[in-house]
């Protein structure tokens, strides 16, 4: 099993969601983060530009068996991306097990 890790822009979420469950990856865990980066956002308030270094993300947590973690990292390279900087990382770890509490159920079947 792997662990795939998501940071991601919010605008594209709805889409990487979609996306995901047409391959049947239909549980994952996400949470809004704010990260500093190489993107700086630009910002005009009352006519006056200034930037941030504090960037808005979504922060995606997906664990699936080792024969969907290609389909699962290709669909976030897909979708997730735009071609610009500050589009996001993706980080792949080894699970060592995974159990599922109402069953008791472990390994791929804990996941499911």
């Amino acid at each position: 099993m792997k662990k795939v890790e998501a940071i991601i822009r919010k605008s594209k979420f709805d889409e990487v969601k979609k996306a995901l469950h047409q391959i049947e990856v239909n549980f994952f865990s996400y949470w809004d983060v704010t990260g500093v980066g190489n993107e700086k956002q630009g910002h005009v308030y009352r006519g006056i530009s200034y930037s941030t270094s504090d960037i808005q993300r979504r922060y995606l947590v997906i664990v699936v068996s080792d024969d969907f973690l290609e389909k699962t990292v290709n669909v976030l390279l897909d979708t997730a991306g735009t071609g610009n900087v500050g589009d996001g990382k993706i980080f792949v770890s080894d699970v060592i097990e995974a159990y599922r509490i109402r069953t008791k159920e472990s390994g791929s079947a804990g996941i499911n």
